[in-house]
């Protein structure tokens, strides 16, 4: 037998709501959802996994084991002329297979067979059998029973100790039991009807109704079910079509069991809906934890803007230091232009504006990291603060304590660091750009021209005067010589007025480029100041992942819960 035989879509409507509670279940327990008495069944109410339940009554030999062996499709229980059960028999499904003796009167048989799944068999002593406890063990399960059948055998149809059971019956248990005519290949078709003639008058003087009376080979209905598509003859010989039918629409598909799916079915979506809250719960609490780390970057913001609002205050001082350094340097260079000095560099050549930009580049950048390096330290101390007030609040707000890659001392120490760098490599970048030396070059270029002329005029006369001197000339050689002497006044002269000039014009030089390097070096300083406070939010980065891992969890169970939503609405038109 299989389940296309008994209410395939009730089955297939049964293994959904099974699987979408199962998912509920588990769904609520990934999102914390507390479901209550949500999944929970009703006093009476079965749960729609259980499987049915058939329970088989009848005198000893009547062929109760035959006919669920018929039903199954496998001989599941012994079958012999003399009695072979002494006690209750369920059959359920399990591995491996194990017998349990649950009570001197009651048996649980667990089979790996695929029809226990859904199908529960109990097989029962005679009627008739007097031995103690079996009557009251097989009384206790006709209440639960899904389907309760009487078995007569064909050769003896008025069994008095099932009548009694039969008489017995609760009237609210007369739907829920068949009067089975077992051996049916013993007798002809006309037999047959007369028995159960017989028996439909029999049940109405007894109980005052004709409950479905079927006449069933067992035995046929094994061979057939064993021999496969070989054997459809077989099977309708035996009678099981009529009789299975009968348990597809009594027992699969009767309303009660309807009734239990849609039951079910509602305490499915009182769950999912109890889920949803929670989700959308989970949601909006993420949605304000976003918004509080967003309201912390837009702090972060605002205290980098404060500092660029003092932006005026700092270049004021790095023009200062520059004005400093720039009048320094001017000594330095006119310390190098001295005449002894300048004449020297005519004969071993003159790096002068080379090197007063080094020596102005080097000591502007050493003064401008210096005022950075107290700038950064303002910095630091804002942000230590900030850090300080900010844990408290995170924990209240998202509910996870600060964790930065690194101690956050660390971390501001390196940001500073690279802050005081950025703005040195800008301020040396910022002084390539103003070309000091240029001028200066072109003025040190005319200059050395001029002395390298009275220098060359006055080692001319002077080698006249000497070559004067040794032809015997006695008035040639004073004359020379004091011409020659001349020209290095005269050199004296321009070097010291030259010196006076270039120093001056390049002092001025340096002071005009002043304000210029201050309006060039502040983009860089609030680019440092944007990267020092990129560094310092990377310490929010346990925050955002925090989050991002929440965000990660929500959406997969969002998604799960449509898949569950709309697995359960279809199952509302399977009926």
């Amino acid at each position: 037998m299989s389940k296309a035989n008994f209410g395939e879509n009730y089955f297939a409507s049964r293994e959904r709501i099974s699987q979408v509670v199962k998912g509920i279940k588990q769904l609520a327990h990934d999102t914390d959802t507390p479901l209550g008495d949500s999944l929970s069944s009703s006093d009476g109410e079965k749960h729609p996994a259980n499987p049915f339940l058939f329970i088989v009554c009848g005198e000893v030999n009547a062929g109760k084991s035959s006919l669920l062996n018929g039903l199954s499709g496998l001989e599941l229980c012994k079958v012999n002329s003399l009695p072979e059960t002494d006690r209750v028999t369920w059959y359920r499904y399990g591995a491996p297979p194990r017998n349990i003796h649950t009570s001197p009167t009651l048996e649980e048989r667990f089979r790996p067979i695929d029809f226990l799944r859904d199908f529960n068999l109990v097989d029962t002593p005679g009627a008739n059998s007097v031995i103690e406890g079996l009557h009251e063990t097989t009384q206790s399960f006709l209440p639960v029973a899904d389907l309760i059948l009487f078995v007569f055998p064909v050769t003896d149809p008025w069994g008095t100790a099932t009548w009694n059971l039969i008489s017995a019956l609760p009237q609210e248990s007369y739907e829920r039991f068949a009067i089975i005519i077992q051996q049916s290949d013993q007798r002809e078709v006309a037999d047959l009807k007369i028995i159960t003639e017989h028996i439909s008058d029999l049940a109405l003087k007894k109980i005052g109704m004709i409950p479905p009376i079927f006449a069933v080979s067992g035995k046929k209905a094994l061979e057939a079910k064993r021999d496969g598509a070989l054997a459809d003859w077989t099977i309708e010989e035996s009678g099981f079509p009529a009789f299975e039918d009968f348990i597809s629409r009594s027992v699969c598909d009767s309303p009660e069991r309807r009734a239990t799916l849609k039951s079910w079915r509602s305490h499915a979506s009182v769950a999912l809906r109890k889920i949803e809250y929670r989700i959308e719960e989970q949601a909006r609490s993420l949605a304000n934890q976003n918004y509080f780390l967003s309201s912390l970057e837009d702090e972060i913001n605002e205290m980098r803007e404060q500092l660029v609002s003092r932006l005026p205050r700092h270049l004021a001082g790095v023009a200062e230091v520059f004005e400093t350094e720039a009048v320094w340097v001017t000594h330095t260079l006119s310390k190098w232009l001295n005449p002894f000095r300048s004449v020297f560099r005519i004969f071993v050549g003159d790096n002068t504006g080379s090197r007063i930009e080094s020596l102005f580049i080097d000591r502007l950048r050493s003064a401008v990291e210096a005022v950075a390096e107290s700038d950064g330290a303002d910095i630091v101390a804002a942000c230590r603060s900030h850090w300080d007030a900010l844990e408290a609040r995170v924990t209240e707000a998202i509910g996870a304590g600060l964790d930065a890659q690194g101690p956050i001392d660390e971390n501001l120490a390196q940001a500073r660091s690279r802050f005081v760098q950025c703005i040195g490599r800008a301020a040396h970048q910022a002084i390539n750009n103003l070309h000091v030396r240029k001028e200066l070059e072109l003025d040190l270029r005319r200059r050395n021209l001029a002395l390298k002329s009275f220098t060359t005029s006055t080692l001319i006369f002077l080698i006249a005067g000497a070559t004067c001197g040794i032809l015997g000339y006695k008035s040639l050689p004073v004359v020379f010589c004091c011409i020659a002497a001349l020209f290095a006044m005269g050199g004296a002269f321009i070097s010291l007025i030259t010196r006076r000039l270039i120093t001056r014009d390049f002092q001025s030089s340096l002071l005009n480029t002043c304000g210029a390097f201050a309006d060039t070096l502040r983009s860089d300083y609030e680019d440092a100041l944007r990267i020092f406070f990129q560094d310092y939010t990377t310490c929010l980065n346990s925050i955002r992942k925090h989050l991002a891992n929440k965000k990660l969890t929500i959406e997969p169970k969002l998604a799960r819960w449509h898949q569950l939503f709309l697995t359960l609405k279809s199952t509302e038109q399977d009926w």
